[in-house]
């Protein structure tokens, strides 16, 4: 007979990895048209932080997660998580009531989660619980950033802010295997290499260093700059839109450093260059992408696997900014 009680890593207040604790509590209970799922795995995202952090508004106690996938408790079917709730009827926007797992309702930091049906999929044939845990939000959110908002095409050059994130591995491999010629920066000129080595980027700079954008520019066509560029991380946007050509594209979808910005607005609109805001996505998206994926031999990278109880030192492993690719919580 299956427990009435499951293990779940809950937040009670606000602060540091060490705020998160794991605690019995009761098992959810599907409503209408929702499926039990025992999760197996769930990924890491810097929106977690974020909410750890500040609340972000959401009411305590909290579990949160936006990832994950496991095995539907009522078919055994194993099954991967889209996260992105009640979007609404415009495909160009999420509606009032959109919400994502881990804020508004129970996350995957849990071993148990119910969920509507229609937010569930099959598992991709031949991925490891990791990498299908890895996928949903760094997967739907570069999709639709690139493809959807960004209107990536092969033979264009795109630059990536910020390398060694979740997100940015994901941008730079499937831009790349999009036939996009693809540019980075880091504060590490490690993993710059390794972006080139391993993601198939084509070069990059140091941000940290002055005259970064310049560096960037004359890695692109003509100096002119790159046709597309993502910021995820809000850190300087007149600096970020100095790497567009006019023209181009900025495509904007997070902003853990700075939420306010601040550029030359002449300059802006006499360059005729595009600031574009994403995120997430919608279900029709996550199909797109899962198409994309099928026979791809692409995975996501993996940065490292924690045990569910060691939640606080995966939290850790993520502040500590030395990651490169997803962190995974497992389930025993």
């Amino acid at each position: 007979m299956r427990s009435v009680t499951m293990r779940a890593a809950l937040i009670r207040e606000h602060g540091g990895p060490e705020v998160l604790r794991i605690e019995e509590v009761p098992d959810p209970v599907p409503a209408a048209g929702e499926v039990l799922v025992r999760l197996r795995g769930a990924a890491l995202n810097y929106h977690d932080v974020l909410l750890r952090r500040s609340g972000l508004g959401m009411r305590l106690p909290l579990v949160m997660g936006v990832d994950g996938a496991g095995v539907r408790c009522d078919t055994g079917e194993a099954v991967i998580i889209q996260p992105s709730l009640d979007w609404g009827p415009d495909p160009a926007a999420p509606g009032p009531g959109w919400s994502i797992l881990g804020d508004r309702r129970q996350g995957t930091y849990a071993e148990l989660i119910a969920l509507p049906e229609e937010n569930l999929r099959p598992k991709p044939a031949g991925w490891t619980w990791a990498e299908a845990a890895a996928l949903p939000t760094a997967g739907l959110t570069v999709y639709r950033g690139l493809f959807t908002r960004g209107g990536l095409k092969a033979g264009e050059t795109i630059v990536m802010l910020g390398t060694g994130g979740g997100i940015a591995t994901f941008v730079i491999a499937m831009a790349a295997a999009a036939g996009a010629r693809v540019l980075v920066t880091s504060s590490s000129a490690d993993k710059i290499a390794r972006a080139t080595r391993e993601l198939g980027a084509a070069g990059g700079a140091v941000y940290d260093d002055p005259g970064w954008t310049d560096r960037i520019r004359a890695l692109t066509p003509a100096g002119a700059g790159a046709d597309l560029v993502i910021d995820t991380v809000g850190r300087d946007t007149a600096a970020s839109l100095r790497c567009v050509r006019p023209g181009g594209r900025l495509v904007v979808f997070g902003a853990p450093v700075g939420a306010v910005a601040s550029f030359d607005l002449r300059e802006f609109y006499f360059s005729q260059r595009s600031i574009v805001a994403t995120t997430l996505g919608t279900g029709r998206e996550f199909d797109e992408l899962l198409g994309w994926l099928d026979g791809n031999p692409w995975r996501p990278v993996i940065d490292s696997t924690f045990a569910f109880g060691d939640v606080v030192a995966a939290h850790e492993r993520m502040e500590s900014g030395q990651h490169f690719g997803k962190i995974i919580l497992t389930f025993d």
